[in-house]
């Protein structure tokens, strides 16, 4: 090897160093500051417990954030499922200054203008949790064909491939989150050849809702024998089958306190066992996190995907307990955490799972 040859091969290796440096040094917490930065969030609905504590999640760690000085300030606007006044809301948080919009949006379709406006005005937004078509914004959310077939593998484990009657409680017409889980339910029904689709309704995660919903269409019903839901709803349609003097299906819960303890009200005294799984209240940090780390100038893939929360029988009464009355199981998810949660998703990785509780 020539003198000349040997130096160029240095003088590679020497830059395939220094990218791999720069590799491993946008794993982690990205460390640009953001103090300056102001972060948002529009929300489309907040009318339920889980909605209710997500705002909060949203809420508590924007206030530690802006004392830690790691942002100036956060806001929260909510429109009452108004996609008009959630459009109107953005442009207004344009007009503002603020450097992210993070959205959790009514509509899959009907904010893409409002949300093009604000890239085009060199904000950052990420929505989450409502699938937004907007190929500007980056998206935060559950894996929700997984979030379905999670829900039907268990009523298979249970009832096998026997013909099985299987009732569909949606979430709120419209919503992008419904959507798109409903779709995830269709494929995941199409495993399961000896199952029924024997009707649904909408309770727009909410029990009183759901109770509501499902007493009125139960006399129309054969025998059901699991309920599929999203969360919020598993409560409300127990006690409309009860109402109805109707056998306890399956019902999936969607980690409610009320879910939760219900199940183990009926577990203790028939033996009856369910599956619970749902988002996370605290997703909306998981946003939050996401965007300041994409105003710190961390190279943040366009989809991040957040981790379920799954409660199985023998972890039942340990999640019970740190659920307050009417809440909803929750978890935290500080900057570190979200960092490698990105990482994981841009290295096609496991994600990390859902903190357990102690």
């Amino acid at each position: 090897m020539s003198r000349t040859t040997a130096l160029f091969v240095a003088a590679m290796l020497g830059c395939t160093s220094f990218a791999a440096l720069d590799a491993r040094a946008d794993d982690g917490v990205a460390k640009g500051d953001t103090s300056a930065k102001k972060i948002a969030f529009s929300n489309s609905y907040a009318g339920n417990s889980f909605r209710q504590v997500m705002i909060k999640s949203f809420e508590e760690m924007g206030a530690k954030a802006v004392a830690d000085k790691q942002v100036a300030a956060t806001a929260v606007v909510s429109s009452n499922n108004s996609v008009t006044e959630q459009a109107s809301q953005i442009e207004n948080l344009i007009l503002q200054g603020y450097d992210a919009i993070i959205v959790l949006a009514g509509s899959d379709t009907a904010l893409n203008g409002a949300i093009k406006d604000a890239c085009n005005a060199g904000i950052t937004v990420v929505a989450f949790a409502s699938g937004v078509t907007e190929p500007c914004a980056y998206v935060v959310d559950y894996n929700l064909d997984s979030y379905a077939k999670a829900e039907l593998d268990f009523i298979s484990s249970k009832l096998g491939d026997k013909p099985a009657n299987i009732f569909e409680i949606r979430g709120m017409a419209g919503d992008g989150f419904d959507k798109r889980l409903h779709e995830g339910v269709e494929k995941a029904m199409k495993a399961h050849a000896s199952y029924k689709a024997v009707g649904e309704v909408y309770g727009q995660w909410t029990a009183t809702v759901a109770q509501k919903e499902v007493s009125g269409i139960l006399p129309s019903l054969p025998q059901v024998d699991a309920v599929l839901t999203q969360g919020g709803d598993g409560y409300g349609a127990a006690q409309a089958f009860k109402a109805a003097n109707r056998p306890l299906p399956i019902i999936i819960m969607g980690n409610r306190q009320d879910e939760l303890a219900l199940w183990k009200q009926e577990h203790d005294a028939s033996g009856y066992e369910t599956f619970s799984l749902g988002a996370t209240p605290s997703v909306s940090q998981v946003a939050f996190w996401v965007a300041q780390q994409i105003l710190a100038g961390k190279q943040v893939p366009k989809f991040v995907e957040v981790p379920l929360l799954q409660i199985n029988q023998p972890d039942l009464d340990a999640w019970l307990k740190t659920v307050p009355a009417g809440g909803v199981v929750n978890a935290e998810y500080p900057q570190e955490l979200v960092a490698r949660i990105i990482d994981a998703n841009a290295k096609k990785e496991p994600l990390p799972g859902v903190p357990a509780p102690k």
